[in-house]
């Protein structure tokens, strides 16, 4: 076997037998589920055991996150949707219809995502509409925390499935 060889084949081009893909995955969904609204969720949890200042600091820091976060989606939250739907929509057809396994793995990655921030928008609405603070915003960012959860769980399944379809049929035995 030839350098080029051994170099291609440790480096495989091809996303979902690429270990690099599945790591990227990972680390994608273990951060999307610690960082809840832009708040890391060890601060969430020491918050409320100790009620003093870190209290403090979880309300500031959810209260600037959520006005951020707010204000991007009321400015410019239309045109926004509308690239993300072009981009998604360019994946699909890229990746499913013409078989380019690179935009498949990129849709797997971004439409949950996409999910996740609509989610997330919704969340940031409803503590400011509820001026949330204590227990109900625990609550709610827990609930934040346990949606996104689920959208990575089943984003994983998927992708793992298509990933060894994908593999099967036209990997190493395509």
């Amino acid at each position: 076997m030839d350098w080029y060889s051994t170099v291609f084949e440790l480096i495989d081009m091809r996303s979902f037998s690429n270990l690099w893909f599945w790591i990227a995955l990972a680390v994608m969904w273990s951060t999307a589920s610690h960082w809840v609204l832009g708040v890391p969720w060890d601060m969430v949890l020491r918050a409320q055991r100790e009620t003093d200042q870190y209290d403090t600091d979880l309300h500031d820091i959810v209260r600037i996150n959520t006005n951020r976060l707010l204000n991007i989606a009321n400015v410019s939250g239309l045109w926004l949707s509308g690239f993300a739907c072009f981009f998604l929509t360019m994946l699909v057809l890229l990746g499913f219809v013409y078989r380019f396994e690179f935009a498949q793995a990129v849709f797997l990655l971004a439409f949950p995502m996409s999910l996740v921030g609509a989610a997330s928008i919704s969340t940031a609405r409803l503590i400011r509409e509820e001026d949330a603070s204590g227990a109900r915003l625990y609550k709610l960012l827990g609930r934040q925390r346990m949606i996104t959860q689920v959208i990575g769980m089943i984003s994983i399944f998927v992708t793992a499935l298509w990933g060894m379809y994908q593999n099967l049929t036209y990997g190493v035995f395509g």
